[in-house]
């Protein structure tokens, strides 16, 4: 099988245990034989759950007093229904738009392999802070979460743009803005392996949303498009709600989106 039938069992596995393993088995198999599949005619528009967390609304989620225990374990059950979706806007990504039209041919096994990198990060990502959330005594799924982030994919399926500006130069250069915080804040009550993770992600994140930003400045190119005014247009259309300050403008612009793209939005 190839990168897009990979692709699509990551998308499709159900259970934590699966959803990781078809990453990493993604990842493994691009390594060693670089194969980019066949276009798949009509991706699902859900991926596979375990049954737990339980959605709710965002105003439902647990409160995250990090003073407790139990308000780092919901700060990072958080962090980590992030990852564990992030895995699957990595594999959608290849899934959906790797044969798209405005990918030149040269450029296609480019494109792939950006985004199985990211979908491996994820998978590593989301298994450090289950680690973690297992020493305090809690697992994935054991606190609610909300299905923010798979309903913008839901709103970008068929826009090949508009799912480059959001899922990464939104919704991941967000994570970009409040991390360094959350770091912060752990490391002052003294969970020094919860504030190391969450510099790990950061670190890897600067490069997801550097990936995002170089295919989206491509597909800008393609329809001779000003980047910033392009990106403008499509968050309007496609985010509910402006982009929040204060921005992290050092990492966002190290992932090469400027002050011109996000601060006119704000």
């Amino acid at each position: 099988m190839g990168a897009t039938e990979n692709a699509l069992n990551v998308l499709k596995a159900d259970s934590v245990a699966k959803k990781v393993g078809a990453a990493n088995y993604l990842a493994q198999q691009w390594e060693e034989n670089k194969d980019i599949g066949t276009p798949i005619t009509a991706p699902p528009d859900h991926p596979g759950r375990p049954a737990q967390p339980k959605l709710v609304s965002p105003s439902n989620v647990p409160r995250r007093r990090l003073g407790s225990n139990a308000g780092r374990a919901a700060l990072l059950h958080a962090v980590a229904h992030i990852e564990f979706n992030a895995i699957d806007l990595a594999a959608d990504m290849i899934l959906r738009f790797a044969h798209h039209a405005k990918i030149e041919e040269s450029s296609r096994i480019s494109f792939i392999a950006d985004w199985i990198s990211v979908c491996h990060d994820e998978a590593r990502h989301f298994m450090l802070i289950e680690t973690r959330l297992r020493a305090l005594g809690i697992k994935y799924g054991d606190l609610s979460a909300h299905n923010g982030l798979w309903e913008a994919a839901l709103k970008t399926k068929d826009n090949f743009a508009a799912r480059m500006a959001i899922a990464p130069m939104v919704l991941e250069a967000r994570g970009l803005d409040v991390t360094p915080d959350m770091i912060e804040k752990l490391n002052k009550v003294g969970d020094l392996e919860s504030a190391d993770i969450l510099k790990t992600i950061y670190n890897d994140e600067i490069n997801h949303v550097a990936i995002g930003a170089k295919w989206f400045l491509k597909l800008a190119e393609s329809k001779s498009r000003s980047a910033e005014s392009y990106f403008q247009s499509l968050v309007k259309e496609y985010y509910k709600g402006q982009l929040k300050p204060p921005f992290n403008v050092q990492a966002r612009t190290l992932a090469g989106l400027k002050q011109g793209f996000y601060m006119p939005l704000a």
